[in-house]
Order: C-alpha cells, then structure tokens, then sequence
C-alpha cells in the first residue's frame, strides 16, 4: 500500500529519518518529493514501529526538512527481466543508459534474491576456459566456484576483468554462456573502455552490464552487486545459461558500506568497517553456484585492490573466508612489464582438482600443473639463492631452473591483453617450457605423459 508522509525529522549524510510512521518494511522502496518538483528515490534501511531510516540514491542536497514529502511504496527494490536483458547497459539501479529500449519484463524481481538451499546445492565440477594460462592452467576457473582477483591500486585488474568477459567460454559449444559485469566506483574513462571492448569484440551479444560511475551515488554501488546477481540468477535457473559474473571494484562497495555505516552512527569495527561487513559479502558471494536438477550455473569472480597491498586487511582477510581461493596480481611482475602479472605461487583455486583431467581438459593436465608448479617454485628459489652467493656458486642443474623460471614468467605468465589462449595450447606450452629440465626431473608426472608428450617436444 502507498503511504505518504511529510514527517522528515532529521538528514544525516545520504540518510533521512522519518518519523510519524503507521508502518513500513525494510528494503521498501521511497519517492521523496522536493518543494522545486523534483523527485528523488530511496530504500528503507531500518523499519521500527513509528520511524524509518531511509538510504537515498541520489543524495540529499538542497533536501528542506519541513517541505518535503516521503511516499513509501509497499514494495523492495525491483528488476525487470527477459531474455532482451542480454546485450544491454544498465546503470547501477538497473536504468538502461545505453539509449537502448525499455525492457519488456516477462518477469519482475525483488533484487534481494533468496539464499540457495544447502541441500540442494550441486558441487562445481566443469571448467570455464578464460583463454588466460595463469589462470587456466594453473589455478582453474570452476563452473558454481567463487574466485576472487586479489590485486592493487595501480595494477592491470580492471584490464584483467575486461579480458576474461571477452573471451571466457564453456568448452560445450551446446551449452549458453552468458557474462554478467558489475562495476563500481569506476570513472567516465574505464567504463567507456569497458563498454566499447565489448562492443568491438562481439561479446557484448552474450553481456550485461551494470555500471556505477565514481561521480554516482555512492549508495548506488551497494546496489550494483544485487541486480547483477539477480540478473544472474534470471539467466542460469529460469533460461538454462552458464553465466560468470565479474564484479569490479569490491574495495569500493566495501567503502560505501562504511560511508552509510558511519551516517547511522553505528559502532565501527576493524579500520571502521562495519561488523556486518562479514555477512553482508557472504549474501553477495553465497548467490553463486550450481543447483541439483537445474542445467543453468552462476560463477563469480570478484576483483578488489587491497589497500597498501595488505592481503590481512578486511576486504580481502573477510573475503578469503567466504570464497574458494584467489588469484594475486603481482607488483613485482607488474613493474619487469608482464601482464596480466598473475604471480601463480600464492594464487589458488581450491576446486581446480574438480575441473581438470580427461573429458573436462585433458588427461595431461593434473599431473602437468603439479610439475609446473614445482619446477617454478624451485627456480624461484634458486634466484634468491643467487641473489646471495652469485649464479657462479650454482650447479647446473639450478641455472637449468633459473632459466626455466625466467621463461615460464615470459612466456607462461606474460600474455598480449587480446591473446586468447585455449586449454589445448596452455598445456603444451607448459610441456615446451619442461623441455628446458632433463628428464630426471620430471617426478611429478606419470611416465605415459612423459613418453607421449614430454619426449615428443610437448605435443
């Protein structure tokens, strides 16, 4: 039911308190309706039993307390979906702002989605090819797995995001893949960018995107990642699609969560963080995965630049907890000119064991990943030992494995930002990379893989 009010008590940062209520609920949608005939739009934060505090998306300047009125809509915030969906741009609040259409809802959505039942979860167990080698080799991307990108202010993430929703794929080509981006808190230039790579590669036909500009609302970014997924949800249950959704930047919803925090006045937690900030990523993280019975799956990749480069602060601590690894952008890497400067060592995917081997990449690929692992790990090793004692204090078989970390950096982990590179060609790299350690090294692969691909040049 519609209920008007011109009961606005009090205005504190991008909240408003109103008070004189005969109800309301919380998550309920607000018109405020300013004296110069302007209309501004919020959503319930907090419902007691005669006051609202009401979170407003597009600020609260020039708001007169004694002018206004406040009408509560009787309903939460909402989506209108269809299979037109795919292909478009929407603003944070899910408004198409690519001069496209309205979309002709088949179906409307409450965007605070429903928890996935526990029980009826199915266990991730396909891969997604994102045509990178860091990430495709190595620390594997599983189709219903949660797999943040843990980088920092000033590295290649943004370009990293754009590159995988270009060429991520399923390797059924029966099968519908869809990408859902998600960004928050980017400026005028990277969401161009965004939008016009996507445009010129053909894969916006099978996107969509939410964007939320630094100059936006800051509320607007804690609304992003809900109509994303509620798009995402549309998509994988109802219409059958494999869809991975990319959400950049989450440092910066987590700064908007402590920007409403703080206009509640609400007691901070660790560096001013909310203590919710915990639970309220897991309603974001959880919303992904496979159900039993159903064809569709939602993968999710997050990407957040940890401040100061510090993997023990919140964002990326809380954000550890909750999902199935991690892929790390190195700095390091970053400054010798690599990119996408995926440093592999502390990256992992903890699911990567179910997506790999014969029928989903090839038989190969286990006992390959684990020897590359290794080999890379000891070469590291060696170069710091040289740094120490000088490479003329090594043996052979250590300037062997120097060299073969050198190589694996540049031709491994390096890649052009348009390479797309399939499955097939990340594993014999891999084996061409090998043919740099003698044979006798190999003890991290069975000897059938060593006669059939080892010996024969990695092919």
């Amino acid at each position: 039911m519609i209920k008007e009010y011109k009961t606005l008590s009090d205005v504190a940062g991008p909240i408003i308190i109103v008070d004189g209520l005969d109800g309301c609920s919380y998550g309920e949608l607000v018109e405020i309706f300013l004296p110069d005939g302007s209309v501004r739009h919020g959503e319930v934060l907090k419902a007691e039993e005669h006051k609202a505090l009401v979170q407003m998306f597009e600020g609260t300047e020039n708001l007169n307390i004694h002018s206004t009125r406040i009408r509560f809509s009787g309903k939460p915030s909402e989506i209108k979906l269809s299979p037109d969906i795919i292909g478009r741009v929407f603003s944070g609040l899910g408004k198409p702002i690519d001069d496209g259409e309205e979309i002709i809802a088949q179906e409307i959505r409450t965007t605070m989605g429903d928890p996935i039942n526990p029980y009826a979860r199915d266990y991730p167990s396909e891969f997604i090819q994102t045509g990178i080698s860091g990430i495709d080799g190595l620390n594997t991307l599983v189709r219903g797995q949660k797999l943040p990108i843990f980088s920092g202010a000033g590295l290649p993430h943004n370009e990293l995001a754009l590159q995988i929703a270009r060429q991520a794929k399923v390797l059924k080509k029966s099968d519908q893949f869809a990408v859902v981006f998600g960004a928050m808190g980017v400026t005028f230039d990277e969401s161009n960018e965004f939008v016009s790579s996507l445009r010129e590669s053909g894969a916006i036909e099978r996107s969509v995107l939410f964007i939320n500009l630094a100059n936006d609302p800051v509320i607007e970014r804690l609304a992003v990642p809900k109509y994303a997924l509620t798009t995402a949800e549309y998509l994988a249950f109802d219409l059958g699609y494999h869809v991975l959704v990319i959400l950049t930047d989450m440092t910066n919803y987590c700064e908007a969560l402590r920007e409403v925090s703080a206009a509640r006045k609400e007691i901070p937690g660790r560096r001013g963080y909310p203590g919710y900030m915990y639970t309220d990523l897991a309603t974001i993280y959880e919303r992904c995965g496979r159900i039993k019975n159903k064809s569709g799956s939602i993968t999710m990749m997050p990407i957040l630049s940890m401040p100061d480069d510090d993997k023990t602060h919140p964002i990326p601590d809380l954000t550890g907890y909750i999902t199935e690894g991690q892929i790390f952008v190195s700095r390091s890497l970053y400054a010798k000119g690599y990119y996408p400067a995926i440093d592999v060592l502390p990256s992992l995917s903890r699911l990567k064991d179910k997506g790999i081997g014969k029928d989903k990449t090839r038989e190969d690929h286990p006992n390959l990943m684990n020897q590359l692992f290794s080999a890379y790990a000891h070469g590291r090793e060696v170069q710091e030992l040289a740094v120490i004692l000088g490479e003329s204090a090594l043996s052979d078989i250590d300037q062997l494995y120097i060299r073969f970390a050198d190589e694996f950096e540049q031709r491994y982990v390096k890649q052009n930002r348009r390479e797309d590179r399939t499955i097939t060609e990340t594993l014999d790299l891999g084996w061409e990379l090998l043919q740099i350690l003698p044979e006798t090294e190999m003890t991290r692969v069975r000897d059938e893989f060593i006669e059939r691909y080892y010996r024969k040049g990695g092919r």
